[in-house]
């Protein structure tokens, strides 16, 4: 009921629709100021006159709905490009159906605005008569009631026939919209289905229904390559398709989903970041590919785990609030073994990082390369606490996990108020939330060129413009970005502005791969001892394992290496000393690839080749494949340390820097070769 009475509206605008009695009945006592059954309208149409009365909209009134000049207009379409080439399947797929059914088919962005339309050009120019059409937006707050503002507000999808529109020149329409939401519950646009209100549309819901299903079912293709990603559903014939559950967990929490998924558990979006596997599920992950029946809350479901990921930072959900947001930090040697486990730099990089945070306070960018795992985002963490900003927020986004279309928003963020359906607060986004503190885009190298020219222009301008227009907000922010792609070889092919490289890579640091760094048994033991504890029944790691895991090649460096303890560790029993034979086959079929093999091309060398061996040490020339495949590891690691021996004249300690182990290592391997008497 809305606020004040006001007077009845007349329905001879109306007279051509096909507006049932009960409706027509419901607007007069609605706009005499009588209460309206509950059963005489849908509630969400209810709602939506109720809150366009208490905006002081009329039934009679013409809202202002100018559209976007050609300038605003081409600048928003090129802001969403990413969700029309997502949609761009739907749409066609709807249009024939569309014109078919004298309708249109269009896709709006998160406010409301119409994007694109296609289907019947004769109902096209009625439409146009109510300004349905590109550049115009559709906003409950401005239109009243309809169902491309009022699926926003209800974040659901709404069908709207006829009178049923708040608004009575909207009555020639009937319209079905359905929102899209990307992984984090997020409204990231519309589809929407709008004909004559005279002709039956008796599946136009169900068809933007599934239409917006694909789009968002198509948003989880690449975006989590380090997550644990499930796909479920009772019925697994339904396994594949958009009706499928999805979820996304990271080191067993549920960091992103697909409405379905949510649904099939009978849970809503704020369980993003609060519930863990357990508390979904009977049992564990399972196995990569393994399709199986699981207990669920509801009932059994079929359940396939797609991939098994490492565990590296959360993509928090956007519902939680910004410290809450923060992914966690890498998982590296520095921080992954324990919570309580602060990073461990050597004395080079140590320096790098002190004249990094000098740096940062006098407002100078750092950029920091190295290859996957080396811990890049511990650095920049330190960089944050070590500054003059550590009291600050540090707001990180990896610019490489999230879908092309999530960057924008999760960077520029939402105006309050900008869009109906946004939440109550809005969003500031990432560089808002990192204002007084630090900003950390990690993998730059992956963002898109469109977002780099307005990530260049808010770096000049110190200032930025939200989604959804508004105006601009001056920011205050250190930045610190971090990629495993060569930024320079980036810029020559095109694919980096050259501009923004300079801007952003004022000052460079280059953290080492695991294999080059010095005494790697040290770092074994060091990062074993933080996994297990103190505690007395521990299980222990042989010397071979130890020598073995340091002369590992580990490509995927600190991450790769402490993922591989974690799982000793796990199937480990108490007591137990674990062999070379409890390490991984890989591990095992190639201890010595720490010279060079498995070095990312994307960092190496112009003119090296992906085999070729960065540091040869002397003594090792003679491991080559051949001897690794015909020898067991132990006899191998035995050749290696007896090689540096020779190559270093007998100096153990010497010979221990040459292989990355520590020297009490190579005394009892020269104990062992002394009481065998020799190989």
């Amino acid at each position: 009921m809305p606020a004040a009475p006001t007077p009845a509206v007349s329905t001879s605008a109306l007279s051509s629709c096909a507006a049932t009695d009960a409706v027509l009945a419901a607007r007069r006592r609605f706009f005499s100021g009588a209460p309206v059954a509950e059963d005489a309208l849908a509630q969400p149409i209810l709602r939506s006159w109720t809150r366009c009365a208490a905006r002081g909209l009329g039934p009679q009134s013409r809202s202002r709905m100018e559209p976007l000049t050609d300038g605003e207009f081409a600048a928003r379409r090129e802001r969403h490009e990413t969700l029309r080439r997502r949609c761009r399947p739907e749409l066609e797929a709807l249009h024939a159906a569309a014109r078919a059914a004298d309708s249109i088919v269009i896709l709006t962005d998160p406010s409301g605005l119409v994007l694109d339309t296609v289907g019947s050009a004769d109902f096209a120019d009625r439409a146009a008569k109510v300004a349905l059409r590109p550049g115009v937006s559709w906003s409950e707050a401005e239109t009243g009631t309809n169902a491309i503002g009022t699926a926003l507000v209800e974040r659901r999808p709404v069908e709207v026939r006829g009178a049923e529109h708040y608004a009575e020149a909207n009555g020639i329409l009937s319209c079905a919209a359905a929102p899209i939401h990307d992984p984090f519950g997020e409204l990231v646009g519309l589809l929407d289905l709008s004909g004559p209100a005279s002709v039956p549309h008796l599946h136009a819901l169900a068809l933007v229904e599934l239409a917006a299903g694909q789009v968002e079912h198509r948003m989880f293709e690449g975006a989590f390559p380090d997550h644990s990603l499930v796909r479920f559903h009772a019925d697994p014939s339904f396994l594949g398709t958009a009706r499928e559950g999805i979820l996304v967990f990271e080191e067993y929490r549920l960091v992103a989903a697909n409405r379905p998924g949510l649904a099939l558990l009978g849970l809503g979006w704020d369980a993003l970041g609060a519930k863990r596997f357990g508390d979904l599920f009977e049992g564990s992950l399972g196995k990569a590919g393994e399709e199986r029946r699981v207990r669920t809350r509801r009932g059994d479901v079929a359940m396939r785990l797609e991939r098994q990921g490492l565990p590296v930072r959360t993509i928090a959900p956007r519902a939680a609030p910004p410290v809450e947001r923060q992914p966690l930090p890498a998982q590296s040697p520095m921080a992954a073994a324990t919570p309580q486990s602060g990073p461990r730099f050597d004395a080079a990089t140590e320096r790098d990082l002190g004249r990094a945070v000098r740096l940062m306070e006098a407002g100078v960018p750092v950029l920091i390369q190295g290859e996957t795992g080396v811990g890049k985002e511990v650095f920049a963490r330190q960089i944050h606490r070590r500054g003059n900003r550590g009291a600050k927020a540090f707001a990180a986004v990896n610019c490489a996990a999230l879908p092309e279309g999530l960057i924008e928003s999760e960077l520029f963020g939402y105006e309050e108020g900008a869009f109906t359906g946004a939440r109550r607060a809005g969003f500031k986004g990432l560089f808002r939330e990192a204002d007084g503190g630090v900003l950390f885009l990690d993998e730059i190298g992956d963002m898109p060129l469109s977002l780099q020219s307005r990530l260049l222009r808010v770096l000049q301008e110190r200032e930025v413009t939200p989604l959804g227009g508004g105006r601009p907000v001056a920011v205050d922010f250190a930045l610190v970005c971090a990629s495993h792609r060569d930024l320079k070889q980036r810029v020559e092919e095109g694919a980096f502005r050259a501009d923004l490289y300079f801007r952003i890579a004022q000052y460079t640091v280059t953290l080492p791969a695991l294999r080059t760094l010095a005494d790697r048994e040290a770092l074994v033991d060091r990062l074993w001892a933080e996994l297990t504890g103190a505690c007395p029944d521990a299980p222990s790691l042989s010397a071979e394992c130890r020598a073995a895991l340091a002369g590992h090649g580990w490509p995927g460096n600190f991450r790769q290496l402490v993922g591989v303890l974690r799982v000793l560790q796990a199937l480990a029993e108490p007591g137990e000393v674990l062999g070379v034979e409890a390490l991984p086959a890989d591990v095992r079929s190639a201890p010595l690839e720490w010279r060079g093999a498995g070095r990312p091309a994307e960092i190496m060398p112009a003119g090296a080749e992906a085999g070729d061996s960065v540091s040869r040490e002397p003594g090792a020339r003679d491991l080559g494949s051949r001897d690794l495949e015909s020898r067991d590891l132990g006899a191998v690691t035995r050749a290696a340390m007896d090689s540096a021996l020779a190559a270093s004249g007998g100096n153990v300690s010497q010979a221990a820097r040459r292989l990355g182990i520590h020297r009490s290592t190579l005394h009892r391997h020269l104990a062992s070769r002394g009481s065998r008497g020799g190989h």
